[in-house]
């Protein structure tokens, strides 16, 4: 009987006859040592590449957030400054565009660049931000990160609040004196003398973003006015909003209700470039580590082919007891499926449990190797970070599983048309 003829009948799909058959050619044999070691290195290649892209994207995704909140927690949303004239009728302006809706708070801010001095010979340069203490205590990553000090009665007293890699690197504790030297000073007959002041610490705060913990200090408002020789007025007045993402749309708003003339700037336009770039990143590393589950996706067919023409005497033996087509397409399919889909699996689970461990991992290899892997001073960040998303962990698991199934389609479309009577002619 031609065994076509029997294509239509046989056992049903995906029956505990074509796993049996399928499991049996996954086992290591001496003959067949080579499919296993391909088999091998196939399922580490999907496993590595998986939990790679799992730990990159989630990583990046971290990075992306903590440093979008912590920047804009505390940078305005909006910048608005003055045209012609100098904001002194300030206070007037943060009151009426405080009512839009849609603004959170506005914060009227006088800022300077200056050089800081502790007690001994150290200094380093820092930003000097003058601000009410209404504002400065609804300014979330500063408020709520004060190790030492407090913020109490801040406007009516002269003490600071600096970061804490700031005081660390002066070498400078909560009641010390921090002398601030400003190259806008007093006006002599002799020129410009830089003004030099010092006060006492009332607060030190980290927000965890090492460049801002390593230059910021936050100064009250009139003291600021005073020390940057602008009395009765200020540089600018940033306003921080519900919805970061929609400030384009309140940006006209804003600067109506300061009933003046104004311009203002968002934060989105004065960071794009920076945000651009780390999509930028994101994607690439994402190809780039795609291509692991690809080439592990490859090693499944040379591994099949291999294994088809291993067993061409079995599956001749198979078609020739009644087995159909489709069963013996059925079983291969299931054998280099089911690498895939372990492998992907295995490096779901590794991905995971790395990002829920990263930052303990990191000591760990930091202590191994006695080199800071995650320096704050380069990555900006004082902890390593890792956002997993459940949409991006399901789109790789079905990427991997895509192209595991698509990998055995060829190998195992090759085995269904074997012909039985060439296969045993030479048996």
């Amino acid at each position: 009987m031609n065994p076509d003829a029997r294509d239509t009948k046989g056992a049903a799909p995906f029956s505990r006859f074509e796993w049996l058959l399928a499991g049996r050619y996954l086992r290591s044999r001496k003959r067949e040592a080579g499919v296993s070691v391909i088999a091998g290195f196939s399922f580490v290649g999907i496993m590595l590449g998986v939990a790679a892209l799992i730990i990159v994207m989630s990583v990046m995704n971290g990075f992306r957030t903590e440093l979008m909140s912590r920047i804009l927690g505390v940078n305005g949303h909006v910048i608005v400054l003055p045209i012609d004239q100098p904001l002194t009728d300030y206070d007037a302006i943060a009151g009426r565009i405080d009512e839009v809706p849609g603004v959170a708070y506005s914060m009227p801010l006088v800022q300077g660049q200056i050089l800081s001095q502790g007690s001994g010979t150290a200094s380093t340069g820092a930003l000097v931000k003058g601000v009410p203490q209404s504002a400065l205590e609804k300014l979330t990553p500063v408020a709520g990160n004060i190790k030492h000090g407090t913020l109490d009665n801040f406007d009516t007293g002269e003490g600071v609040a600096v970061g804490s890699r700031l005081a660390e690197r002066l070498g400078l504790l909560l009641g010390d004196r921090i002398t601030l030297i400003s190259p806008e000073g007093d006006v002599t007959p002799l020129g410009t003398t830089p003004r030099v002041k010092s006060y006492p610490i009332d607060a030190i705060f980290e927000i965890g973003l090492s460049e801002y913990d390593a230059g910021f200090i936050y100064m009250p408002l009139g003291e600021a006015q005073l020390f940057f020789n602008s009395e009765g007025q200020t540089q600018s007045i940033e306003v921080f909003v519900d919805d970061p993402d929609a400030v384009a749309e309140l940006q006209p708003a804003i600067e109506a209700a300061a009933e003046r003339p104004v311009y203002s700037v968002t934060w989105q336009s004065q960071n794009q470039s920076f945000f651009s770039a780390l999509q930028v990143e994101r994607n690439v590393m994402f190809i780039i580590l795609t291509l692991i589950v690809i080439v592990a996706a490859l090693n499944i067919i040379s591994g099949l082919f291999m294994l088809v023409k291993g067993k061409g005497r079995d599956i001749a033996i198979l078609r020739t007891m009644g087995a159909t087509r489709g069963s013996i397409m059925r079983i291969f399919f299931i054998t280099g499926a089911s690498i895939g889909v372990s492998g992907t699996i295995a490096g779901f689970v590794i991905g995971l449990l790395f990002c829920l461990n990263i930052e303990g991992i990191r000591w760990f290899f930091s202590w191994l190797s006695g080199v800071d892997l995650f320096s704050s001073e380069i990555y900006f960040l004082s902890e390593l970070p890792a956002e997993v998303q459940a949409s991006e962990v399901v789109l790789v698991v079905l990427m991997a599983i895509g192209l595991s199934f698509l990998a055995t389609i060829l190998p195992s479309w090759q085995a269904s048309r074997l012909d039985p009577v060439e296969a045993l002619r030479y048996e």
